[in-house]
């Protein structure tokens, strides 16, 4: 099986070894030509380099796939939209990336109005994947998804993929995970504060806590590990800025939940609290401080000048 890898970022670089590692034939490609050289130096005999999409496309024995694991939006667009020209009915394209779901069923019209199948794969795993495995959730025709399967397991390992439905299952499926990820994520960041300002929290060992809770604990996760692990690089994350980004998903998450009318406040406010986290001296801060001093004077702490 021989299989084109498109974007060789934090996540499809390690996808590609993995692949190539497991057997599976893979030519990359990456516009920063070099990185896809040194995949290809790295990984040989079953990795290989491409220096356009052409070359890619010629590269693979038909029927081809081609995987992209590329930023959400325009440059997946725009990659496909190169794409499509240079494959033949019967190839196919798989969209690894944080899309959108309404964009897959977008692409999937479009590249079936050329006789090219199309599907859309949520990838979680992170920069660990390469050694733990990806959980890899592809929506799609069965016809379509069939004769990716092996790559899929190599990717994931035993009950790591599942075939969740039609083409934008796979994309939305992710992006509710990444939702519930925000929410778990959220937790044990209160759940540490609490912690840390309570009358014990200059003596608590948070990493040794991380460890304690992953040993029978209900709340036990492989998020535990990864907090243990900073902490004990940093017990107290003083190297750390409290600013938290957010890659689109968890606001999609909470959107489909304003669409379809379902309670979500605790997927909701964290991500709320992820924009909080961006604010310094937040104005709404100051307009809270300033009513409580209004209507019952409550001191406020007043900033020098």
């Amino acid at each position: 099986m021989k299989i084109g890898m498109i974007g060789l970022g934090r996540m499809g670089l390690n996808m590609a070894r993995r692949l190539a590692r497991g057997g599976i034939e893979v030519v990359a490609y990456n516009r920063t030509v070099q990185k896809a050289k040194d995949f290809a130096t790295e990984d040989a005999p079953k990795a290989s380099s491409a220096e356009t999409l052409a070359a890619l496309v010629a590269d693979l024995p038909a029927p081809r796939i081609v995987w992209l694991m590329l930023p959400a939006g325009a440059a997946t667009d725009e990659h496909i939209d190169e794409l499509l020209p240079l494959l033949a009915p019967g190839d196919t394209i798989v969209d690894g990336g944080n899309t959108m779901y309404r964009d897959d069923l977008r692409r999937h019209a479009a590249a079936g109005a050329r006789g090219i199948r199309y599907c859309d794969a949520g990838v979680s795993g992170g920069i660990w994947g390469l050694a733990e495995g990806y959980c890899i959730m592809i929506g799609g025709e069965p016809e379509v998804v069939a004769p990716i399967k092996p790559a899929l397991d190599v990717l994931t390992g035993p009950g790591g993929n599942l075939h969740t439905g039609p083409i934008g299952s796979g994309h939305f499926t992710k992006m509710v995970h990444n939702g519930i990820e925000y929410g778990m994520m959220q937790a044990y960041a209160e759940g540490f504060e609490i912690l840390a300002a309570s009358q014990f929290g200059d003596t608590l060992d948070f990493a040794a806590i991380c460890d304690l809770w992953n040993h029978g604990s209900v709340v036990r996760s492989w998020l535990l590990e990864l907090a243990q692990r900073a902490f004990t690089a940093d017990p107290r994350l003083e190297s750390l800025e409290a600013y938290v980004d957010d890659s689109g998903e968890g606001r999609w998450t909470v959107a489909a939940a304003v669409e379809t009318a379902v309670s979500a406040p605790v997927i909701t406010l964290s991500l709320f609290e992820r924009f909080r986290s961006r604010q310094d001296n937040a104005f709404q801060d100051r307009v809270l401080a300033a009513l409580r001093n209004q209507f019952g004077g409550h001191a406020v702490k007043r900033r020098e000048d």
